[in-house]
């Protein structure tokens, strides 16, 4: 066999090894942040095109680095143009700064269920609980699960398991990605009792429903929908009359009213109508991370909290930390976006037009936002949006750093609602790369 050309022995020999690779200070860096598998994986593939002759081997470490993720994650960072504030799909309430360095805390070892002072173990997340109470004190206690859903869960398992939950037909609701409240309490081991009708329940039907064999009264606030016209429902104060606890479902976690959403139910007026418990999300109006809260008499929800699966539903540390940052700290950026002054919005809709090359037809618009999440159905957000070509939104989805706008009615419409105004320059360089990309 004739042995290989002088030149590809050389190149072979010329390869770095990988050890040598790794040790260069900024591929350590990366190791740090992406972990030694990662990179030397994308070491290898670099050997290999130096070994065919497609690189030179000190080209060797700026390919690796150009090869690298730029995360550690698959999750991607995108810029919320779509002026719908609670955005599903977009993980729902950007977090404040507060809550992110407390997550970050969190991330490492903390007292999540220590009392530094006798070095015993305590309540797990004592500090979020006494911030909703020191928040809510119209509720004798607290507890955080790690989603709504659970949170309903736990509720209708620990009071009505092999037992009756009476709702109304009007409130059998289909949440998010068609799970629906039928299944969802059937789970649980409770049977459900129905009562009225789509449109109209009265008092009088709970109260022929009631009897030895309830173990709750459940009212859930239809979050995601409006019933109009011919209807009735019925308070919780009527039903906190009829013996039997009282669990109400709110949604979206509004702890007090507010005038901005005068139609959604909050955690304080349901408590001090009778609920016995209160269930919402905290990642929702509440504007904090993914989570579950239970609120509501004390002995109640110590009988949840005692429930063998409150520990299967519990929330993590870092939820934990974010969740009291949340509710201790600075408002959230939910409540900036929802609170956005239009005459603002107006004038960073201007500066972005003015900011774009001539010719790109780009024109600010009237839009209203909306709060999203299941909030408020069919309350308008006032404000306003540039509007582009309708294919600029699937170029502006495609950048390094993605944005996310909405189409409607033939258009591309960027809202700055829900986009700080710390990234109004990125927004505006970002539709000008969109542009470009579309000639």
């Amino acid at each position: 066999m004739p042995s290989p050309q002088p030149e590809a022995q050389d190149v072979r020999r010329l390869v770095p090894r990988t050890d040598t690779v790794l040790a260069d200070p900024a591929v350590e860096a990366a190791v740090s942040r992406l972990g030694r598998d990662t990179v030397r994986a994308a070491v290898g593939r670099v050997q290999a095109q130096v070994r065919a002759g497609v690189l030179g081997p000190d080209e060797v470490v700026g390919a690796v680095l150009a090869g690298l993720p730029a995360r550690a994650t698959t999750l991607t960072p995108v810029i919320n143009a779509t002026g719908v504030v609670i955005h599903t799909n977009l993980g729902r309430a950007p977090l404040s700064q507060a809550a992110v360095e407390a997550m970050a805390a969190a991330a490492g070892t903390v007292d999540v269920e220590l009392d530094l002072a006798t070095g015993r173990r305590s309540k797990r997340g004592r500090g979020s609980l006494a911030a909703l109470l020191e928040v809510l004190p119209e509720a004798g206690g607290a507890l955080v699960v790690n989603n709504g859903a659970a949170a309903l869960v736990l509720a209708t398992t620990a009071l009505a398991a092999g037992r009756e939950v009476v709702v109304s037909r009007g409130e059998m609701v289909e949440i998010g990605d068609g799970f629906r409240l039928p299944d969802l309490i059937a789970s649980t081991g409770a049977r459900l009792r129905e009562v009225g009708t789509t449109n109209r329940t009265t008092v009088a039907d709970y109260a022929s429903a009631v009897g030895p064999d309830t173990g709750c009264i459940l009212k859930v606030h239809p979050s995601n929908f409006r019933v109009e016209g011919f209807t009735a429902s019925v308070a919780v104060r009527d039903l906190a009359g009829l013996g039997v606890p009282v669990v109400h479902d709110i949604g979206s976690g509004l702890l007090r009213p507010h005038p901005l959403l005068p139609d959604e139910p909050d955690a304080a007026s349901a408590l001090a109508e009778g609920a016995a418990v209160v269930t919402c999300s905290g990642d929702k109006l509440l504007g904090g991370p993914q989570a579950g809260l239970v609120l509501g008499e004390a002995t109640t929800v110590e009988t949840l909290r005692r429930h063998p699966l409150a520990r299967a539903l519990r929330a993590d540390k870092v939820t934990l930390a974010g969740l009291e940052a949340t509710v201790r700290g600075p408002r959230p950026p939910v409540w900036t976006a929802l609170e956005a002054d239009p005459d603002r919005l107006r004038a960073r809709c201007d500066a972005l037009v003015a900011a774009l090359p001539p010719g790109t037809g780009a024109a600010v618009v009237p839009a209203d936002g909306v709060v999203g999440g299941g909030g408020a159905p069919g309350r308008p957000l006032p404000g306003w949006a540039v509007a582009l070509p309708e294919d600029c939104a699937a170029a502006l989805r495609t950048l390094d750093r993605p944005v996310l706008a909405r189409v409607e009615r033939g258009r591309c419409l960027v809202d700055p609602r829900c986009v700080p105004e710390s990234l109004d320059q990125a927004l505006a360089d970002a539709v000008r790369e969109a542009l470009g990309r579309l000639g």
